[in-house]
């Protein structure tokens, strides 16, 4: 009986022995990652606009050198259709902004990709996808009843669905006064109007 006991001791212990033998393993090895350097984003600018779910716009810059002279091309994707377009543009001047808008109205949506044509001056280009196809159409520069004191730093806005755009001017009453000029735009025919907003 007590050898019984000893040997069920023993194979206990021994048992025991084995499972903490078993249970212990090497602690990992620590992993060393070099940093990964980020990419240069090839593109001074990109801008992806949905329109509606599957028809997006995407706007993307190019171009070596001087940052003002370039290209830039609009990419349409309508994943529901399975149709796809892009239109190559030639651009002088730095793009800020892009965005969609319906300003006459007619279901087709228009692309406005806001430039900095030189240091403060802004204009806009403006496409109509109508039909499958890129339409341009002129934004209308301004005349000379509108440059009167007119040093850019332009702002374009969008207030109540409506086009805007001011910019300060010197005051012709006071010359150390600026007042801000605004100017509203319809668009109606793939044709501007401009009308002095308030």
């Amino acid at each position: 009986m007590k050898l019984q006991k000893y040997t069920l001791q023993h194979l206990l212990c021994m048992a025991g022995m084995l499972f903490c033998l078993a249970c212990t393993e090497d602690q990992p090895k620590a992993v060393v990652v070099a940093p990964v350097k980020a990419a240069k984003n090839p593109f001074p600018y990109y801008k992806d606009i949905e329109v509606k779910p599957g028809l997006n716009f995407e706007i993307v810059s190019w171009g070596k050198g001087v940052d003002s002279i370039g290209g830039y091309q609009i990419l349409m994707s309508d994943s529901i259709r399975s149709h796809y377009r892009s239109l190559a543009v030639d651009r002088k001047g730095i793009i800020t902004d892009a965005w969609n808008m319906d300003l006459d109205n007619d279901g087709n949506p228009e692309l406005y990709i806001q430039l900095l044509s030189k240091r403060n001056v802004s204009d806009l280009n403006v496409f109509e996808y109508a039909g499958g196809d890129f339409n341009k159409i002129s934004f209308p520069s301004l005349n000379s009843n509108q440059k009167k004191g007119y040093a850019g730093n332009d702002k374009f806005f969008i207030k109540n669905g409506d086009l805007f755009r001011s910019f300060p001017v010197k005051d012709a009453a006071d010359s150390t006064k600026t007042i801000t000029k605004t100017y509203q735009y319809r668009l109606s025919g793939n044709s501007f109007s401009t009308s002095e907003g308030k």
